[in-house]
């Protein structure tokens, strides 16, 4: 299924072993992994992060959830799988797939299903239309990233702070000092809201922000920065207790840099006005730029931009009221997310965030893999 903008393999939990040692192997051949080209050709990969995911839905182990959904993020070029973090968008094809397999009642005009994320222990709120018996996939909302248009899925973070690290702001500061290999002292604000993520100046990168992912994958200079600030942002988190070991969780912290308003161009040569958002961001995941921002990324952001002190928060440009959704630019347009913060003294919670996004069933039958790989 393609969920938001990224596509994964849907999988029922029934149908995989009880033991989820032995997930590791066959989820690495089903995608071709690891493959040195980078390419996934011998799998159902496609050579970039937001490809190479897959799904688990099976029945709810928390009270108020109707499904289990885990998420487990393949590697390319290694051998790994990464299941310290969610996926936002892959999360709004997890409501339509549990009622197009009937794990869910879908009767009616519309459909609600409360979804437990294991990788983060927090519930998600999918609301979307029904279309004779199954989820809708015609309409007319349009998502940046994903050609054409089709039915709105409504999705409630609930709670989303907290989800790897147990607190929204993990050093207790809106912003703090990292010190970095190759690199040295740099501002960051380190914020864990549906995924954790380090947010830097793209101008302390000596970069604008608003850089095409082509521009940004022919700077391996850049890369390798932004590849130093996630681990020293993973240690300063407690999410590793060493640089080694947070090389060895790739996938989190998320790490981005972030820039004003200003014009912009998307990869599909639109022109956005420097009016379109309230901040820029370019986001890196496995060591590779986004296309479009990641959906858990963008809700995080969004977070940190309702909360005094942050990076995000001083250099956004909110809009005519502070309680308007975040419009965040990024490679593909767009991105609007609703989030609300509160304080109870000089704690800050994150009460929920809300995005909208599409999804389509792409396929289904059987995938094959080697049986030698897992033997």
């Amino acid at each position: 299924m393609r969920g938001g903008t990224s596509r994964a393999l849907m999988l029922r939990a029934e149908d995989l072993p009880r033991e989820r040692e032995r997930w590791t192997p066959i989820f690495l051949a089903l995608m071709g992994s690891p493959d040195a080209n980078g390419r996934q050709l011998d799998g159902m990969g496609g050579g970039i992060s937001s490809l190479s995911k897959i799904c688990v839905i099976g029945p709810p182990s928390h009270p108020e959830a109707d499904v289990d959904y885990t998420f487990a993020q393949i590697g390319i070029r290694d051998a790994t799988v990464d299941y310290s973090g969610n996926c936002g968008n892959m999360s709004s094809a997890v409501g339509p797939f549990a009622v197009d397999e009937g794990l869910v009642n879908g009767a009616g005009d519309a459909a609600i299903v409360r979804i437990f994320n294991t990788n983060t222990r927090k519930l998600i709120v999918a609301r979307f239309a029904m279309d004779g018996g199954r989820a809708a996939v015609d309409g007319d909302f349009v998502l940046p990233g994903v050609a054409g248009s089709g039915a709105p899925i409504r999705l409630e973070f609930l709670d989303p702070g907290g989800a790897a690290t147990g607190r929204l702001l993990p050093t207790g500061n809106p912003i703090d000092r990292l010190s970095v290999d190759g690199i040295g002292e740099i501002e960051a604000s380190l914020v864990d809201a549906a995924n954790p993520c380090v947010f830097v100046a793209a101008d302390a990168l000596g970069i604008a922000g608003i850089e095409m992912p082509e521009e940004i994958e022919a700077r391996p200079e850049l890369l390798a920065r932004f590849e130093a600030i996630r681990v020293a942002a993973s240690q300063r988190m407690g999410i590793a207790p060493n640089a080694a070991a947070a090389r060895k969780i790739p996938s989190i912290p998320k790490v981005a840099a972030i820039a004003p308003p200003r014009a912009a161009r998307t990869l599909s040569g639109e022109e956005l006005a420097a009016s379109a958002a309230n901040i820029h961001v370019r986001m890196i995941s496995l060591g590779q730029p986004h296309r479009a921002v990641p959906l858990t990324g963008a809700m995080c952001l969004a977070v940190a931009v309702r909360i005094p002190g942050s990076l995000a928060h001083r250099l956004a440009k909110p809009g005519n009221n502070p309680s308007d959704p975040v419009r965040i630019g990024q490679p593909s347009g767009v991105t609007v997310v609703d989030a609300g913060v509160s304080r109870a003294g000089p704690a800050w919670h994150a009460r929920q965030a809300t995005v909208y996004r599409t999804a389509r069933r792409l396929m289904e039958g059987v995938v094959y893999y080697r049986a030698a790989a897992v033997s």
